[in-house]
């Protein structure tokens, strides 16, 4: 298929090489254009502006929130303005319910296809090819860029006619993942204070009862104090947070945990971790209760 994807940052990036490799025509752009440049190796073709990469006629955009996909669709020689009738645009990005209804609207208006497909997993996964796709939309348009979505991983779950629900669903899965890294940063924490080895705790809950990869990698991460690189920064995961709470309050849908996890990610904003992994919230879990940032820096 012939297709351009905006925004390369580590998900971007590991999307395009996945999208490569399938051996889809594949046009990439980015405001910071060595990024776009490193994949031409790769075969990508670069262009040098947003309205250059609408020639394709289907974009693919993954951007990190609201503000960033606002500008590039709505700014002059945006992708509204650029896309031809009959052209498609696919969010990639975790975005607002909010905005997504909005871009619904407006590409409607101008003759132009909205999916919204957010994406679950990390950078690696992306460049593996092993993310897991929630798309909603027209299901003529899902059929469409099928190819695509099977090249970005072995999963996809397809909501429905409206694209939004893609953007309920991803939402309500980052805040899942929000809520587990807060509880097991307390249970290690509990484990650590009372005198339990946490590495050897998070060896039998995730051999036991608690399986899942969300478990397992974090619960490594917080247990090794490994946050850096990020995989997922703590601002974007804050950003995820206030995204579902507004989603929520629009929906009179009371979300008390969502707002405990805002708190503890505010917290750990205050203390310098802005550049860290979203999982620095078991540091401070550590440091409330008067431990060493990790199990590891404990022994």
């Amino acid at each position: 298929m012939e297709v351009a994807l905006i925004g390369l940052g580590k998900m971007g990036s590991g999307i395009a090489k996945t999208l490569l490799r399938a051996g889809h025509r594949l046009t990439v752009y980015n405001r910071t254009p060595s990024r776009a440049e490193a994949l031409r190796a790769d075969g990508a073709i670069v262009a040098t502006s947003v309205s250059e990469a609408c020639r394709s006629g289907m974009v693919l955009t993954m951007v990190a929130d609201d503000a960033a996909l606002e500008g590039l669709i709505f700014s002059e020689g945006g992708i509204l303005a650029s896309l031809p009738r009959g052209a498609l645009h696919v969010s990639l990005s975790t975005i607002s319910v909010a905005l997504s209804d909005r871009l619904a609207a407006e590409h409607a208006k101008a003759g132009q296809g909205f999916l919204a497909a957010p994406v679950f997993g990390r950078p690696d996964e992306a460049e593996a090819g092993r993310l897991a796709v929630v798309v909603g939309g027209a299901d003529a348009l899902v059929q469409k860029c099928k190819p695509l979505f099977q090249a970005m991983g072995p999963k996809l779950f397809v909501v429905g006619e409206s694209p939004s629900s893609a953007n309920v669903v991803k939402l309500s899965g980052n805040f899942l993942i929000a809520s587990v890294l807060e509880a097991l940063s307390e249970a290690l924490v509990f484990a650590r204070k009372s005198g339990v080895d946490a590495g050897a705790l998070m060896e039998f809950l995730t051999a036991t009862l608690f399986n899942g990869p969300v478990y397992k990698t974090y619960g490594e991460l917080i247990v090794q104090g490994k946050h850096e690189p990020a995989g997922f920064l703590l601002p974007l995961g804050l950003k995820d947070v206030r995204l579902v709470l507004q989603a929520a309050e629009a929906a009179n849908v009371p979300m008390p945990i969502a707002s405990v996890v805002r708190d503890r990610f505010i917290t750990a904003m205050a203390r310098g971790n802005q550049d860290k992994d979203w999982s620095v919230i078991g540091r401070v879990a550590a440091e409330d209760a008067g431990l060493p940032q990790s199990a590891r820096a404990a022994k």
